[in-house]
């Protein structure tokens, strides 16, 4: 299970980065890579999505490991 963490970690990660490339730059390194509108842009940023809402359980694990 500790793979899975760190792979959608890390997905998290560089969904933080694309975001943080748009704001301050306009530059969307996801549709730079593989085109704008296309069904990999679209792969990328539901599995970027998905790897947050997994990071959410992240704090019911911090809270239970700080409780023990």
């Amino acid at each position: 299970m500790k793979w899975l963490d760190n792979t959608l970690l890390t997905l998290a990660v560089i969904g933080c980065i694309v975001w943080g490339l748009v704001g301050f730059f306009q530059f969307n390194l996801v549709s730079f890579i593989f085109g704008d509108g296309s069904w990999l842009s679209r792969i990328v940023y539901a599995l970027v999505g998905l790897s947050g809402l997994y990071i959410i359980s992240f704090y019911g694990r911090i809270r239970s490991s700080l409780e023990d």
